[in-house]
């Protein structure tokens, strides 16, 4: 079995003033192996994780209940209820309120408070509204493995009173208590209390170990109590929660570990849980997952996990690190990104990604494009080009991409289709991102230096129609041919582009000034559409020199009326939320 499905009513932030159990505030899907929780700060993920927590327990020794501040704006009621999936015959022996046509079971934490007192409360099982009471059995086989986000691994695998290593241990069948046999660690201890005692206990010799240390204190001890009172040395009382708490876990033969690599040998001892035997649930929460770990070995251990068979995963992260080797086309995985007070999973169910797409983002979905799923705004662009310039023009409009956390993701190609189709929902509401993909119209001139007015408008709807109608992705095509081409046409531009080109194609007639220090235009126009047509344009170097001089010319500034960069810049105002035909 595993979670198949969050609801929430009036739970943190997730809540109205209506109270439906036919329309829950908030829906969370979940698949079967690994589920990634992405979004800004306050975005709802805690909410989610803590919710999960708060039906199932964990197997740490937290204490965990509602408190006032879960009610959602004041309210006076909260619900929670989750679906358990795929339940097997042998899991529904324990639990008798489960449907055995859907195969699920359902739970139920439903609290209300009168008068700031919360009312007594327990988590239900059962297809009714109210459900009965779970009993000790069923929480126990409910309970999940959690991963808190600040971990102190040092501390939590040193031996101490109540060390979570020695919780961990003591919750695995070889440690239960059985009262056939002793268990095996209880006679080691007694053997090593045995020779604690006997070395104390050692009057050989003048100055003997018995003569230093233990009949000093008996003396004393004799004093203070009575004369029949006598000392004894030992490690610990022998039962196994004594033992387990001076045990501590380390990586055999290194010294001076870091903070990452003792936090993933926490996170592999935590996981200890999720190998335990029976029909337990098999659930593990990981919250920011990236604490303490570099990017390396945050990939590292996303590979490890994915690795994993029949466990499942519901992680939180703030690293494009670990979205980034998330398998999408893995129906089993989701990625959910939390945006205001609603969630948006990428399944093939919710988005207009299809198979293709999946596969695509796979295979090209890096660190760097992997950002795209925590901005606010997206700008999809082709190439280098348009990478390197966009910022600087939106720092002349006054536009901090940085500030608006707007992300500018370079798709290598004309595949931005694949990528824009993150942000196109099936069924409203829309995500609240907006996504400008920015392209070439591709259409080259005649002979004449005349375009085709046909051929772009067929370009142009084969575009749109591809796009569809999404309020929140729209696509913003050059005027004409290439980003380069508009560049050289734009009366803003054109003078600092000429200038850069010059100066990376140094050699190249038709790029060189005449005698008078002057770029002969038509000369430059002809080369120019020459390399664009052979593909001999260095576009990378010349875009780093544009928009290098373009941001050291305080003269410099943004002409709207221009038509050849408009569509830039309208790009970068949609994407930021600055734009007025939105």
């Amino acid at each position: 079995m595993y979670l198949s499905e969050l609801r929430l009513w009036n739970f943190r932030k997730y809540g109205n003033d209506s109270f439906d159990l036919e329309h829950p505030h908030l829906r969370v899907p979940f698949a079967k192996k690994i589920n990634v929780l992405v979004g800004e700060n306050d975005s709802g993920k805690t909410a989610i994780v803590d919710a999960i927590k708060l039906v199932l327990k964990t197997n740490a020794l937290e204490y965990i209940h509602i408190t006032d501040d879960d009610f959602y704006n004041g309210s006076k009621h909260l619900r929670i209820e989750m679906t358990l999936a795929e339940v097997s015959d042998d899991e529904a022996t324990l639990f008798q309120d489960w449907d055995p046509d859907k195969r699920t079971i359902r739970l139920i934490l439903d609290v209300t408070r009168e008068n700031g007192r919360i009312s007594p409360y327990e988590v239900c099982i059962g297809e009714a509204d109210d459900g009965t009471g779970l009993d000790p059995k069923q929480k126990e086989a409910l309970k999940i493995t959690y991963l808190k986000p600040l971990r102190d691994a040092e501390n939590e695998l040193t031996a101490r009173k109540n060390s979570r290593i020695s919780q961990i241990l003591l919750g695995h069948e070889l440690f239960k208590q059985s009262s056939d046999a002793e268990h095996p660690f209880i006679g080691y201890f007694k053997n090593a209390n045995e020779s604690v005692e006997k070395w104390f206990n050692d009057a050989e010799g003048e100055n003997s170990n018995k003569s230093q240390i233990k009949d000093v204190i008996d003396k004393f001890l004799q004093e203070f109590v009575n004369v029949d009172a006598n000392s004894s040395f030992e490690l610990a009382e022998p039962n196994i929660r004594n033992i387990l708490e001076k045990i501590s876990l380390k990586v055999r033969d290194a010294k001076n570990l870091g903070l990452g690599t003792l936090n993933r040998l926490y996170m592999a001892a935590e996981l200890l849980h999720l190998n335990r035997k029976g029909n337990d649930l098999k659930l593990c929460v990981i919250e920011e997952l990236e604490a303490h770990i570099h990017p390396q070995a945050q990939m590292k251990v996303m590979k490890g996990l994915s690795s994993e068979s029949h466990e499942q995963f519901v992680l939180t992260t703030h690293s494009p690190n670990i979205t980034s080797k998330l398998r999408m086309e893995d129906e089993n995985n989701n990625l959910i990104i939390c945006k205001g007070n609603k969630v948006f999973p990428m399944g093939d169910a919710y988005t207009m990604l299809d198979k293709k797409d999946y596969k695509y983002l796979d295979h090209f979905l890096d660190v760097t494009k992997s950002s795209l799923f925590f901005a606010k705004g997206v700008i999809l662009v082709e190439g280098w080009a348009e990478e390197i310039l966009i910022p600087v023009l939106a720092e002349k409009l006054g536009i901090d991409l940085t500030t608006h956390e707007v992300s500018i993701i370079n798709v290598g190609s004309t595949a931005y289709l694949h990528f824009a189709r993150v942000f196109m929902r099936q069924n409203e509401p829309n995500m609240d991102v907006k996504c400008a993909v920015v392209t070439d119209m591709d259409v080259q001139p005649d002979d004449d230096w005349n375009f085709n007015s046909t051929f772009e408008n067929d370009k142009r709807a084969k575009i749109n129609d591809e796009i569809g109608q999404h309020g929140n992705v729209k696509v913003f095509l050059a005027p004409h041919w290439t980003l380069e081409w508009c560049l050289f046409m734009s009366p803003s531009i054109k003078n600092i582009l000429m200038e850069a080109v010059s100066e990376v194609h140094t050699g190249t007639e038709g790029f060189k000034r005449d005698e008078n220090g002057n770029f002969n235009e038509e000369s430059f126009r002809d080369k120019l559409s020459d390399n664009l047509k052979k593909r001999s344009l260095d576009k990378v170097a010349i875009a780093s020199i544009l928009a290098q001089k373009i941001q050291e010319n305080d003269n410099f500034s943004i002409d709207d009326s221009d038509e050849y960069i408009r569509y830039l810049l309208d790009a970068i105002r949609f994407a930021a939320n600055k734009y007025g035909g939105n």
